[in-house]
């Protein structure tokens, strides 16, 4: 059933007069007497009875005064709600980060402003590595990713550096190289490469995948050093969690220095070159998920506005 017919019939119930109805619709009186007709024999039922001075509704026409009523409010609540969602105001956007992307300050902050100024969209935050982050974006199954260097750039992803951070070597906290209270001129010093390669490197990548321990390997080859791995792990908590127990060290951004403070010490790297640590936003590029594009539109916002953060 059409709504016009609906606003005809409860504009003429309120008014109980077709004229008077018809000038507030904006109509003339025929037309409207005309569609009432033709709505009660579609209903097949009486709806008004009609007297010298207007109209008096049947018990039929009450009941369907009530009804008519209804539809045009959900009607309108539905327009309502899908002009929210035609601005971005509701919907779903999921979002996808590495652990070491979720690390730095300005994704939290980035996240609670966006849950500030859209409210009524449902966030689905997932955790993944970057590899698996990425083929999730390919696939739809993700919005928009956050990590570092990037692993692959498939076709039809955008990739944009929001910001970038230094990085640091991280090794167990009684290592030899590690800071000391008691010494710390020598610990203050930036740790060179060379001493680095000396010991057990542990490294976050895809085997055989660009990334910031690709980047680190053919630093330490273009140095003529050879480094020796001793784990090759999917995430960077992993990777912190082998350096705490002892098993090796590690390169990782600076914005990971909180984690395990009791037993991972954290140094510079005295010769990493161009050497850092990105954060790195992923997004489709025909992108028609509006909290998706406004969520890329904040996060550049942002990035602008802190570009040390």
């Amino acid at each position: 059933m059409e709504m016009r017919p609906l606003r005809y019939f409860v504009a003429v119930a309120e008014t109980g007069h077709m004229t008077r109805a018809a000038e507030q619709l904006g109509i003339q009186q025929p037309p409207l007497s005309q569609a009432i007709k033709a709505l009660e024999r579609e209903l097949g039922v009486l709806l008004f009875r009609r007297h010298p001075r207007g109209v008096a509704l049947t018990d039929a026409g009450r009941l369907f005064q009530v009804e008519a009523l209804r539809m045009l409010q959900d009607m309108e609540a539905m327009k309502q709600r899908m002009a929210r969602v035609a601005n971005g105001e509701v919907g779903t956007l999921a979002v996808g980060f590495t652990s070491s992307a979720a690390a730095h300050r300005f994704v939290p902050e980035a996240l609670r402003a966006f849950r500030r100024e859209h409210p009524g969209v449902e966030l689905q935050l997932r955790e993944n590595n970057a590899a698996e982050l990425t083929e999730a974006l390919a696939a739809g199954r993700l919005h928009c990713g956050l990590l570092r260097v990037p692993v692959a750039r498939p076709e039809g992803l955008l990739f944009e550096t929001l910001l970038r951070e230094p990085v640091l070597v991280a090794m167990p906290s009684d290592h030899r190289f590690a800071v000391t209270r008691k010494n710390k001129e020598k610990a203050s010093r930036p740790l060179p490469l060379a001493r680095l390669c000396e010991e057990g490197i542990i490294l976050v990548r895809r085997p055989g995948a660009p990334g910031l321990y690709a980047e680190l390997l053919a630093l330490c080859h273009a140095k003529g050093l050879r480094p020796r791995v001793v784990a090759e792990v999917d995430r960077m908590m992993t990777n912190l969690n082998l350096v705490a127990a002892g098993v090796g060290l590690s390169v990782v951004p600076a914005s990971m220095t909180g984690v395990h403070a009791h037993a991972i010490a954290y140094a510079r790297l005295a010769d990493g070159g161009q050497l850092d640590a990105p954060l790195t936003l992923v997004s489709r590029v025909e992108e028609d998920n509006l909290p998706a594009q406004h969520f890329a539109a904040l996060l550049r916002r942002h990035a602008s506005e802190n570009p040390g953060s």
